[in-house]
């Protein structure tokens, strides 16, 4: 049976022993940020036929910030890996970087890498503050918490599906190529809380991320059913946070309740999920 992410996640935290793997975001308490580090290969994650530059660049950014507001972090600097084939020219970089530039979300370039290859790879690394910051854990979901979550689902997997059938143009499209993140609203939570909470973006799920979330807390969550979240690369934010703090808080969902462990870790739309691979969503190596 070929071996699935989680699979691999697994065999390197048993290898490494890091007490620093679990989260999207590595929090590095002792010198007060977060890092992260994601890739993004061509005709695995984009295509250039589809995106243009600009685009390539901010969604290779902005999938790294997505992570950082996740933590609750303050986006400061980037560096950014990049290999490039035969034929790229200086508009394509331009291009590329002024994407980069507005996915950085502020954050500032602070150096990288440039070598040459067979197909266009960017790996890009985003470091955020954490001074004033309270940093969220998906492990710190409590019983009687609220979940709530911001922006909407559905509309990006709608967008790569009509890029898949050859439609040229949408908003839904312009959704998947250039997804809007929520920085108002991490720092909002980040900088009010007390408690310790738990929040994730959704970039592989809604129904992923609250699944995350409730294993990792040993927990349950009870979700109201909501379009398109069994879907991807909706990178919004959702958070499980006491009841009380709720009104520090405006503009968001109240799509669930965590409560405790009942044998299965999600239930949404009458049924139960205990097996993350019941939730049939995609998988990086599938």
């Amino acid at each position: 049976m070929p071996m699935k992410e989680l699979d691999f996640i697994d065999i390197i935290k048993n290898r490494t022993n890091s007490d620093f793997l679990g989260d999207d975001c590595a929090y590095l308490k002792d010198i007060g940020i977060v890092i992260t580090q994601d890739n993004f290969v061509e005709d695995v994650h984009f295509k250039r036929e589809w995106a243009t530059p600009y685009q390539i660049g901010y969604k290779a950014c902005a999938v790294n910030i997505s992570d950082i507001l996740a933590s609750g972090g303050k986006p400061e600097y980037i560096t950014v890996g990049l290999s490039i084939p035969n034929g790229i020219d200086e508009y394509f970089i331009s291009e590329l970087y002024q994407g980069i530039q507005a996915g950085s979300y502020g954050a500032k370039i602070a150096g990288g890498d440039i070598t040459s290859g067979d197909k266009i790879f960017i790996s890009i690394t985003a470091i955020g503050s954490t001074e004033g910051r309270k940093i969220s854990s998906r492990a710190h979901a409590k019983e009687g918490y609220i979940v709530i979550t911001k922006g909407k689902y559905g509309l990006s997997s709608k967008g790569l599906k009509e890029l898949i059938d050859e439609q040229k143009e949408s908003e839904n499209i312009k959704i998947h190529l250039e997804p809007k993140l929520y920085p108002e609203f991490s720092e909002r939570i980040s900088t009010k809380i007390q408690s310790d909470y738990a929040m994730m973006d959704t970039s592989d799920g809604l129904a992923d991320a609250l699944f995350k979330i409730a294993e990792a807390s040993n927990c349950t969550i009870e979700a109201k059913h909501v379009d398109g979240m069994f879907g991807a690369e909706d990178y919004n934010l959702v958070a499980a946070v006491p009841e009380e703090f709720l009104k520090e808080l405006k503009d968001y969902y109240v799509i669930g309740k965590v409560i405790k462990y009942n044998g299965y870790r999600l239930s949404t739309d009458g049924k139960n999920f205990s097996n993350y691979d019941e939730l049939n969503l995609y998988d990086h190596f599938g």
